[in-house]
């Protein structure tokens, strides 16, 4: 078994072929981290959610980083760490282009709603829908791979 570093491209092509990251955020000095689905476009990874902890998190700290990972046949696995910024998406007239193509790409995906809608506790019915679409401006990524040396 050997690590290797990967690529910027093998890390691009790793993220675009998936759709689950982890999402990684801090306040206080404390972390968090919560599993989101994603769809990349150019730059920027957009994401769906209701308001919570990780949105009140990344509106004080903007700074994030979303890990990638995927494993095949035998001891083989990818992983990359994207380290980026939060931006939010708000139901304005400001926003409105970015929230519609936000919408266009992560729709083409299965539950691409999941888990970013999903609360453990029963919510009250509104009105209007809280829900709220954000990108993850990408500043650096890096990753590493685990081939193994006989193949």
């Amino acid at each position: 078994m050997m690590v290797k570093e990967m690529t910027r491209p093998e890390c691009i092509a790793l993220v675009s072929a998936g759709r689950l990251g982890r999402l990684a955020c801090s306040r206080n000095d404390r972390p968090y981290i919560v599993p989101i689905h994603y769809a990349l476009d150019g730059n920027c990874l957009y994401s769906f959610s209701m308001p919570g902890q990780k949105i009140d998190w990344m509106r004080e700290n903007p700074h994030v980083c979303v890990e990638i990972d995927a494993f095949s046949s035998g001891r083989e696995w990818r992983s990359v760490v994207i380290y980026g910024k939060y931006q939010e998406f708000p139901d304005t007239d400001q926003w409105h282009h970015q929230r519609v193509h936000a919408w266009s790409i992560l729709e083409q995906h299965k539950n691409w709603w999941e888990p970013g809608a999903l609360k453990p506790t029963p919510q009250a019915i509104v009105s209007a829908s809280p829900h709220l679409f954000y990108g993850i401006d990408i500043v650096d990524v890096t990753g590493r791979m685990a081939v193994d040396e006989d193949n």
